[in-house]
């Protein structure tokens, strides 16, 4: 019994943004023109997917009581670069797609070399990276264009037998990947610890830095992903300031409203993936509605200050942080 609700707490702030989630959705495809239809549910899949993508990449860093405010600019310099190397023979777009990741992967071991060993504060490197990225993604595309494999974009993009997103598989395998043996393995649990409380992981022979190092590796790994996955939808590349910027803070929000705790050590990516489908949700919901775009901003920062309040809550009425794990 105690067990179940051990597990049942653990779990609640991703129990409660998959609820959540199912409504909202259930709401906007009843009140949908087209109804509740496979385009429908493709079109919803692929924008929620991006953003989940990214939620996924700034969690790991927040796991650990960190922030990563390049991820956005990851995703752009990603974007960019595959809009000019995922392209040609089969071989040749392989070699792209592993060109790809791999700028992710350094983009993140820089972030954590810079964080973990420099000793310099999360959010001053991350926002000077994030400049310098950028800056690469400006210098590869100066002007938007490019291109990206059709066939590749299309098979991440469309349906599966018809009926089924093939970005939501996709996700799922990134999750399944990267995700759930992360999650299971000891440098995963020393992430947890170390978000609870650094010092005290240190004290117990955690590997502190081992894990700290991995989780923006894994989160650069993953925003690589995302601009990917970006390059598959707009079949473009673009060095956009604003782009890298929103992305940036729509992870935050998405992790919030997913059960993740801005102090570290709570908080799952799955539950990530559901703030960000129930953030890209509330748009969908002013659009069916006939609301004025101008009115999204308001509603998605009034829901999201909601969010954080009632995390909030919990913290105040706790007598011990340990409560909390």
């Amino acid at each position: 019994m105690r067990d179940w609700r051990y597990r049942l707490g653990e779990h609640r702030g991703t129990l409660l943004a998959f609820v959540f989630f199912i409504l909202m959705f259930a709401v906007y495809a009843s009140n949908h023109p087209a109804g509740f239809t496979a385009n429908v549910v493709q079109t919803a899949a692929n924008k929620g997917v991006l953003l989940a993508l990214i939620a996924m990449a700034q969690t790991f860093v927040v796991l650990t009581a960190g922030i990563d405010l390049s991820v956005g600019m990851m995703l752009v310099l990603t974007n960019c670069l595959a809009s000019a190397i995922v392209l040609g023979a089969p071989a040749m777009v392989g070699l792209g797609v592993a060109g790809v990741l791999l700028a992710g992967l350094v983009c993140g071991a820089i972030n954590g070399a810079i964080v973990i060993y420099g000793r310099l504060q999360p959010i001053v490197t991350t926002i000077a990276t994030g400049a310098i990225y950028f800056g690469v993604a400006l210098a590869i595309r100066p002007v938007p264009g490019g291109d990206v494999d059709s066939d590749l974009a299309d098979a991440f993009t469309g349906r599966i037998w018809g009926v089924v997103p093939a970005s939501l598989v996709a996700l799922l395998v990134v999750v399944l990947v990267i995700w759930i043996p992360f999650r299971r393995s000891a440098i995963g649990r020393a992430a947890y610890a170390v978000g609870s409380s650094a010092a005290a992981a240190y004290m117990s022979g955690v590997p502190v830095r081992a894990a700290s190092f991995l989780v923006y590796v894994l989160s650069g790994l993953i925003a690589a992903v995302g601009g990917l996955f970006l390059t598959f939808i707009t079949a473009s590349g673009e060095a956009s300031a604003a782009n890298g910027g929103s992305y940036t803070l729509f992870s935050i929000a998405a992790a919030v409203l997913g059960g993740v705790s801005l102090f570290g050590g709570s908080g799952s990516a799955i539950g990530a993936i559901f703030g960000a489908l129930m953030f890209r949700t509330i748009g969908d919901l002013l659009f069916v509605f006939d609301l004025e775009p101008l009115w999204q901003p308001l509603f998605q920062g009034v829901v999201l200050l909601a969010a954080v309040c009632l995390g909030s809550v919990r913290l105040f009425q706790i007598r011990n942080r340990l409560d909390l794990f």
